[in-house]
């Protein structure tokens, strides 16, 4: 969003009616914000009313521009008084989701779009946080049952590539011998190709590319490789178009990760290394290019030059993502058959993550870290 969204010259009208304020959530100086405002998303997009502290808006994910005016003007109404029981309602919601509590979060934003009139206009919003809810609930078959409902309610919306593509996500989580899981994944497949085909929704490249990983991930949990692998042809060929379109080095970057995790997927890591080598030196200080790097020289067999790139991104890396590069760089080790280190290595990430302040500690990463560290 930094580099497609917030540069646009539409949003100087918002000039003087918020504040405008960007939180580093790997900074441990933000964990007071945290502690209040707990993020699980990233990105993720609130309007806090400044007179109570309290969220009055919030959305996850990113967004485009017309996305960000329309979330805009509707903090701006929820910060003047909710005007109607669904207005009431997901306001009520948003605050419980931020205070992570999501099947209550859930309860509410069903109760929102229940009573809303015809012409509400956050039904998208309030459909999309109501899956997001349920999924973190992880209530996949009510996720399921709402995603076909809505669906045809945000059918030709921003919305409804999230309505689709999560709601797909959970039909795939679904247990294998559910009766109904075959049928819904076949029609949540189909409203997210919708989506995806569909020009007339100006969706974000990024969004695209999230809507092909959502596609290629129903065509492997169903075993078929032939479907799993053509998905990826087209993701690759939408990637690469969207970055060669890019103006800044900051826009090509956006599609950095997108670009690695597909040529992982088609088995072809080397050919992510060209672009990951120019976003370091074009971002000599950003940990993200060395560290993608590391994972493209693993999947090469290329240990020692994936070692050499963790230690770049371990000097340039804070927070809770360097648990990350630490856990890749044992990985590594491993292959490389230095057990030792693959040994020290996840004890240092271990005590890394222990010691972060607890609003940036994840205790079922912890845990997964020791458990392996008793099978070494």
């Amino acid at each position: 969003m930094k580099a497609y969204v917030f540069t646009d010259k539409s949003l100087e009208r918002y000039a003087g009616q918020f504040v405008w304020l960007s939180v580093d959530t790997e900074n441990s100086k933000n964990t007071a914000f945290l502690a209040k405002y707990p993020i699980r998303v990233w990105p993720s997009l609130l309007v806090i009313d400044p007179r109570k502290e309290s969220v009055a808006l919030k959305y996850a994910g990113g967004a485009t521009v017309p996305q960000l005016r329309k979330l805009l003007d509707d903090g701006r109404r929820a910060f003047g008084g909710a005007r109607t029981p669904s207005d009431e309602a997901i306001a009520r919601a948003d605050r419980l989701a931020n205070d992570n509590k999501p099947a209550e979060a859930a309860m509410a934003y069903r109760e929102a779009i229940a009573a809303a009139p015809k012409s509400w206009r956050s039904l998208g919003r309030a459909a999309e946080s109501l899956l997001f809810s349920l999924s973190f609930a992880r209530d996949n078959s009510r996720c399921v049952e709402e995603a076909l409902v809505l669906y045809p309610r945000v059918k030709g919306s921003y919305s409804a590539a999230n309505v689709a593509a999560v709601g797909l996500g959970c039909a795939t989580e679904l247990k294998a011998d559910d009766p109904r899981r075959a049928n819904a994944i076949a029609a949540l497949e189909s409203a997210t190709r919708e989506t995806l085909d569909d020009k007339s929704i100006p969706l974000s490249g990024d969004d695209r590319s999230g809507l092909y990983e959502s596609l290629i991930s129903a065509r492997e949990e169903l075993k078929d490789e032939a479907g799993a692998h053509a998905l990826r042809e087209q993701w690759i060929a939408l990637l690469e178009a969207e970055a060669a379109k890019a103006k800044t080095p900051e826009q090509r970057a956006v599609y950095d990760s997108h670009r690695l995790s597909a040529y992982l997927a088609l088995q072809q890591p080397e050919k992510a290394i060209p672009m990951l080598e120019q976003s370091q030196r074009d971002f000599p200080k950003d940990y993200n290019p060395p560290s993608r790097l590391s994972v493209a020289y693993k999947a090469m067999g290329k240990y020692d030059e994936a070692l050499a790139a963790t230690e770049r991104a371990l000097a340039r890396a804070y927070g809770p993502r360097k648990i990350g590069i630490y856990r890749n760089r044992s990985d590594i080790f491993a292959l490389k058959g230095d057990k030792e280190s693959a040994r020290k290595t996840l004890e240092e990430a271990i005590r890394y993550a222990e010691a972060l302040p607890k609003e940036q500690q994840t205790a079922s990463v912890i845990a997964s870290m020791k458990k392996k560290l008793e099978t070494m």
